[in-house]
């Protein structure tokens, strides 16, 4: 098993393959379902240069459907038990409480909370009674749907400008977390893009301002991957036909640039272009520093 300290003070930018088991997550849901399937994908991402794979059972798009608690962790279950003895550094994305801690007992190293300690109040206490690190993400939502036309319309509004208030508030959950007895050591941050966020207009401003959060000293995971702001960006270029090879082609672009610019990891679902991405801006990065 990796050595955790190795792995957030990895020294590179690392890619985080995502591996969703559910119905309906928004760009493969259904396709994992199998447990075979599921352990065969988180394989493949693997040979192909995963660092980390990032297992989730219940989907967070806009208006999504909660999982009962024991489906979700039998979900994971299964690619938890497939992936560990492949020598797998596996992430957990789960707000609750149970599920990480049954993901942790079975050798999972990273929990993932989209929620950043806000959903579940227990989740923090549960990381700090395990060895493992600790994703703690922007986002106003915590699966509470939403109640216009625009998916997060109601939490996205940033009286201080997004990138502002996104840093404020990130740091005051990471200040909740470490209150709660998470080792800061352990803990990772993310800005959420997407989540309570759905215009370009709202990631953008955060995706320029990368400094802002790698300046806080703790290592960032960007996750751009397939967004739907993603698609918006390359509809204002003039793009008129947007398949998911185009997503992932402007995915990739914005993992060299995370990388340019110091993040500690790019969560992804096409993980070979990421990873091809990632390595020309960790190359940039350090040749600028020369």
């Amino acid at each position: 098993m990796a050595e955790l300290q190795s792995i957030r003070d990895a020294g590179r930018t690392l890619v985080m393959g995502v591996l969703n088991i559910t119905e309906d997550s928004f760009s493969d849901g259904g396709l994992w379902l199998d447990p075979g399937k599921a352990a065969e994908h988180g394989r493949d991402m693997m040979a192909t240069g995963a660092d980390i794979i990032d297992i989730g059972a219940e989907s967070t798009r806009p208006g999504a459907k909660r999982v009962s608690e024991a489906d979700e962790l039998a979900r994971i279950k299964g690619a938890v038990e497939a992936l560990i003895p492949e020598g797998a550094v596996l992430s957990i994305d789960t707000t609750r409480s149970s599920v990480a801690a049954g993901a942790l007992e079975l050798g999972a190293q990273i929990i993932n909370d989209v929620s950043g300690g806000m959903l579940d109040k227990e989740l923090p206490h549960v990381v700090a009674d395990h060895d493992c690190l600790y994703i703690v993400q922007h986002w106003r939502g915590w699966l509470a749907g939403s109640h216009g036309s625009t998916p997060d319309a109601d939490t996205s509004r940033y009286e201080h400008g997004v990138l502002a208030d996104v840093r404020d508030e990130l740091m005051r959950q990471v200040d909740a977390v470490i209150a709660a007895g998470v080792d800061p050591k352990r803990i990772i941050i993310d800005p959420g893009l997407g989540f309570s966020k759905p215009g370009v207009e709202h990631n953008l401003p955060l995706l320029a301002g990368l400094d802002a959060f790698t300046g806080t000293g703790y290592p960032v995971l960007i996750g751009q991957s397939r967004k739907r702001f993603v698609s918006a960006l390359l509809a204002d270029a003039g793009f008129d036909r947007i398949d998911m090879d185009e997503r992932d082609n402007a995915t990739a672009a914005i993992s060299a640039l995370s990388a340019e610019h110091g993040a500690w990891a790019v969560r992804v679902h096409d993980v070979a272009r990421s990873r091809a991405a990632v390595a020309v801006g960790d190359a940039w990065r350090d040749y600028a520093k020369r």
